[in-house]
């Protein structure tokens, strides 16, 4: 049986990582808004698609630690679908 406190712990990660994953696309979000401004000199614009490389790298590894999670837990419904053993009266 799990303990309590080990249930606690993977909801903390899971609200962690959900946190991450909205921070990391919205830093994505306003840096491509960042991007489009005319006055960034070209070594600017250089240094924040690396910047932005390097987070869309880091989201990645997010998203695929959270699928990976979904993958590993069981089905949440109580109900299972399993073929019957039925037999023949006569």
């Amino acid at each position: 049986m799990t303990q309590p406190g080990v249930l606690d712990q993977k909801a903390l990660d899971q609200k962690a990582l959900d946190q991450n994953i909205r921070e990391l696309q919205e830093w994505l979000r306003k840096a491509w808004q960042q991007l489009a401004d005319p006055s960034l000199t070209a070594f600017s614009r250089r240094e924040l698609r690396n910047q932005m490389k390097q987070c869309n790298a880091d989201l990645r590894v997010q998203l695929r630690t959270v699928s990976e999670r979904t993958a590993m837990q069981p089905a949440s419904s109580g109900r299972t679908f399993a073929k019957p053993a039925l037999r023949i009266l006569a």
